[in-house]
């Protein structure tokens, strides 16, 4: 199982160390960077070739939003994976991510286990995952 390497879009420093800690104990993840906002997000994210496997997005973010970085990532033609991870995963809000290319849309207070689940799948199926 490879490693899958993780940039986290967050603006809160105690949801990010925390969700850092349960990712890379709990699933083969390294975390390779983070953001606050959408613009230092987008800086990082839309580079090619993207710094990381999967991109896990917060929605309400210090400046912009995480659907500005999902906007951002819409056209590229990269293999980054875009997950959502927010407190406002409404059916509006899942079909609204969705419909801008997230892969995925997690709850943070209840899908923990399935990112983490989400995460170990990832890295089972893509054994390309982590190579430098």
């Amino acid at each position: 199982m490879s490693q899958l390497r993780v940039f986290i879009v967050e603006d809160s420093p105690v949801i990010r160390q925390n969700l850092v800690g349960a990712l890379e104990e709990m699933a083969p993840v390294t975390v390779v960077g983070h953001a606050e906002g959408a613009a230092a997000a987008k800086a990082v994210l839309t580079g090619q070739p993207p710094p990381c496997d999967l991109a896990i997005v917060d929605i309400f973010l210090r400046d912009g939003t995480g659907l500005d970085v999902l906007r951002a990532l819409r056209d590229q033609d990269s293999p980054l994976v875009r997950v959502v991870l927010t407190n406002y995963a409404t059916p509006d809000m899942r079909t609204q991510c969705l419909a801008l290319g997230a892969d995925r849309v997690f709850d943070k207070s209840a899908d923990i286990d399935a990112l983490v689940d989400y995460c170990i799948e990832l890295a089972l199926k893509s054994p390309g995952y982590g190579a430098a």
